[in-house]
């Protein structure tokens, strides 16, 4: 049975890879709000899991990410 830190990671990978995906494919740019929304989202979620998990690298990589989406996503806002 998959438990709930389970899918809430599966969650937060998906928002981070589609918004790649979208990134990629020049659907969106790094700029664009939905891109970084998708960032914090993935990150936040995964952030959980590795506090779950206890591991600490993967957990200070998804809090540098957070902050860095964060820090675009008000570079946003400030530009608009």
């Amino acid at each position: 049975m998959i438990n709930f830190a389970v899918i809430i990671g599966v969650i937060g990978m998906t928002f981070l890879l589609t918004a790649f995906a979208l990134n990629l494919f020049k659907k969106v740019t790094r700029d664009s709000l939905i891109y970084n929304i998708f960032n914090i989202i993935g990150a936040g979620l995964l952030a959980y899991y590795a506090y779950v998990l206890n591991s600490v690298p993967f957990l200070i990589l998804e809090l540098i990410w957070i902050l860095f989406a964060v820090y675009k996503l008000i570079f946003f806002y400030k530009r608009n």
